[in-house]
């Protein structure tokens, strides 16, 4: 069965139901790549759905955060405190710490506000968030899509059984390495590192 050739639903509906999802909440939204797996869902229209609302919803903060983040935290220094680690170190490495910025689930808004305090230009950020949008919208579809399905047939749980194991196994690994950069980020550390 292909979704988008269902009557009444436009083919392009999807897409857009994925784009909106990746905006939104990447990670779980974009494990919807287990009906490319299936069959049900074009693999480039999945692709480019993905890429495009994952750059749109970290876009959305950071023009949100920018000019405006600066005169909210200076009303708690508390606050002002705690982010000014990972403020100094996009201040070092902001290309690098924007291309993470899709790669680190649990501190995605925090390097995009982050980066909206740092200054960071917006068409440097712009052009590494879509870039890494890219990176990350394709690793995910060969994982979930055709590595993980590929892998799972040789147990007799291939297509959208396979995706659907490598999705939730993703999704928790994500999920762990957040925790892990949370926490490494909580910790009190030197200036120089």
């Amino acid at each position: 069965m292909d979704l988008t050739g269902l009557p009444g639903l436009p083919h392009w509906l999807p897409y857009c139901g994925i784009l909106i999802a990746a905006a939104v909440e990447g990670e779980i939204a974009y494990i919807a790549v287990t009906l490319v797996a299936s069959g049900q869902l074009n693999a480039i229209g999945v692709l480019v759905s993905g890429t495009i609302g994952a750059a749109l919803g970290d876009q959305a903060f950071f023009f949100a955060f920018r000019g405006r983040l600066p005169r909210w935290l200076s009303r708690y220094p508390w606050l002002q405190q705690r982010a000014a680690p990972l403020v100094e170190r996009v201040r070092r490495r902001a290309a690098l710490m924007v291309l993470l910025i899709r790669f680190a689930p649990g501190l995605r808004i925090a390097i995009i506000a982050a980066c909206a305090w740092a200054d960071v230009p917006p068409r440097k950020f712009a052009a590494l968030n879509l870039l890494s949008a890219l990176v990350w919208a394709s690793a995910v579809m060969a994982l979930v899509g055709w590595f993980g399905p590929a892998f799972f047939a040789q147990f007799g749980l291939g297509g959208w059984k396979g995706a659907l194991i490598v999705g939730a196994a993703l999704f928790g690994l994500l999920k762990v390495l957040g925790w892990f950069e949370r926490r490494a980020l909580e910790r009190p550390h030197s200036v120089n590192s």
